[in-house]
């Protein structure tokens, strides 16, 4: 494994490459995966049993569908880096949820400010897209974008990935 940042952000669309390529960042060496998706559904069911295949046996798991920031401070230590995957889902959780999503970041920043090991965090970047037609999401394309503003703003390194191709927006030594 190379040496990774304090914090990377992944960003690309759905199906874009983004979890194999920051997977990739680990180099098979020891992590966590925090995961914010939950299978409430057969599909999601499957999307997730795919993302764990994939992985393989390697990587230990934490499921946390609401209170990443907690999560992740509880879990951050130099010597095992965090893959979270992913704020998307993280953010829809929150919204079905009725939590103050920004609450929930202003949080989140301060734990990614000075995390104790490095984290590479995933997001969707879904505002390159159509304008959803409903108020609902609307506002959920309008919260995506500002947690992805506030989260690139504090990672060191930012990487958006397109066709399975990334491009570093960001590199910061």
């Amino acid at each position: 494994m190379t040496t990774l940042p304090p914090t990377t952000l992944v960003l690309g669309g759905a199906r874009s490459g983004k979890s194999a390529y920051a997977e990739s960042l680990f180099g098979g060496a020891s992590a966590l995966y925090l995961a914010t998706g939950q299978a409430l559904d057969g599909e999601m069911a499957e999307r997730i049993d795919h993302h764990r295949r994939r992985r393989g046996l390697g990587w230990s798991t934490l499921e946390e569908p609401l209170d990443l920031a907690d999560s992740l401070d509880n879990v951050l230590r130099p010597d095992r880096p965090v893959l979270v995957d992913c704020l998307t889902m993280w953010i829809s959780n929150l919204m079905h949820a009725g939590r103050d999503l920004d609450r929930a970041l202003d949080h989140l920043c301060q734990v990614l400010a000075e995390p104790a090991g490095p984290v590479v965090l995933v997001s969707n970047e879904v505002g390159m897209g159509l304008v959803p037609d409903t108020s609902l999401g609307r506002q959920f394309r309008d919260h995506q974008g500002r947690v992805n503003q506030r989260v690139a703003q504090i990672a060191r390194r930012v990487v958006f990935v397109a066709a399975g191709l990334p491009l570093v927006l960001k590199e910061q030594a």
